[in-house]
């Protein structure tokens, strides 16, 4: 199948970024060697997390607004993105441990967490788990609240074809499934994707991270209503009009367990508004972050 090379006048990645003072640089915690970029110096720090196969560039879009209120870290995740890859199955536990390491070896006693699918459903396990280390979470089409088998599938399988045999449709495949406009799909980001996919042991760390698409590892780190109901901590959960992952529903029903949850529906996204929709989005995060009490820029 080739899909349409999409004409857009939205900011590339480097674009985005230009004239933003910013640092990327390698990270060792404990066995992985992590990527990190870092950018602004507020008084409070902000970290960025990506989905399930994804890289910090999900978020050139947003880093800048982000950057110039709060000290910003983005980074990729054990066996993702230019990270250290994984030979092993990774779950839940291993993506907290690794933030919490990461947190100590950068210094950050506290921090926000923004979190987009995989990175939603990490901030939720962290802020459980470590509420100390916490501050308010943006969870941003959070994953472990549902698992679809289909989703499940199509996920694993358009992740697993794009690793196998990175080529520019496999690749634009499955970026285009995250959008719900094709043409938000530039042909920077395909490149970007393309390049991280292309690495020589990817192919087997993408089979590992994807274990989370399996139904049995999914259940046991799915999102409990009691780990929902035990975090105080502000929290914006943010959906979508176009999420392929799941009904808004989903998202709606999570914030209603947290007792400081609140909830924003985006239009005119799929399962990344912070790329597609990242004017609003942006808007969203800085007014929750600041603590206002009417959140919507909308």
């Amino acid at each position: 199948m080739t899909l349409p090379v999409p004409v857009t006048d939205e900011p590339s990645i480097w674009t985005a970024l230009l004239g933003q003072d910013l640092t990327i640089r390698h990270v060792q915690v404990g066995e992985w060697n992590t990527r990190v970029l870092e950018a602004g110096s507020g008084p409070e720090t902000v970290v960025l997390l990506h989905g399930v196969g994804g890289h910090l560039e999900a978020y050139a879009r947003n880093i800048p607004a982000l950057a110039a209120h709060h000290r910003v870290i983005a980074y990729d995740y054990p066996g993702h993105g230019l990270t250290t890859p994984t030979t092993r199955p990774l779950e839940l536990p291993d993506y907290v441990e690794h933030l919490v390491g990461l947190l100590d070896a950068l210094d950050v006693d506290r921090a926000h967490l923004n979190g987009e699918s995989l990175g939603g459903w990490i901030a939720v396990k962290i802020a459980h788990a470590h509420p100390e280390r916490v501050g308010r979470i943006v969870l941003n089409t959070p994953g472990g609240a549902l698992s679809d088998p289909a989703v499940r599938e199509r996920i694993r399988s358009l992740s697993q074809a794009a690793a196998d045999d990175p080529a520019d449709e496999r690749i634009r495949a499955r970026v285009t499934w995250l959008m719900a406009d094709p043409a938000s799909v530039t042909q920077e980001l395909v490149d970007v994707r393309r390049t991280i996919y292309a690495q020589p042991p990817f192919a087997e760390s993408m089979r590992n991270i994807m274990c989370l698409q399996d139904g049995d590892t999914r259940a046991r780190n799915m999102i409990t209503d009691e780990e929902l109901d035990a975090i105080e901590t502000p929290a914006l959960v943010v959906w979508t009009s176009d999420d392929p992952s799941g009904p808004a529903a989903v998202g709606l029903r999570m914030a209603e367990r947290l007792s400081n949850g609140r909830f924003e529906l985006i239009q005119g996204a799929g399962h990344w508004p912070q790329w597609e929709q990242h004017r609003h989005f942006n808007e969203l995060v800085l007014a929750f972050l600041k603590g206002d009490a009417r959140v919507s820029a909308g």
